[in-house]
């Protein structure tokens, strides 16, 4: 299960993804 969900894969989604996975989460990014 992921520590982080993101709703939107635009550049802000995106952005925010990498920083959590930076930070150690586990993301899952949905569209």
């Amino acid at each position: 299960m992921a520590d982080s969900i993101v709703i939107g894969s635009g550049p802000n989604g995106l952005a925010c993804g990498i920083r959590l996975a930076k930070e150690g989460c586990s993301v899952t990014i949905y569209e």
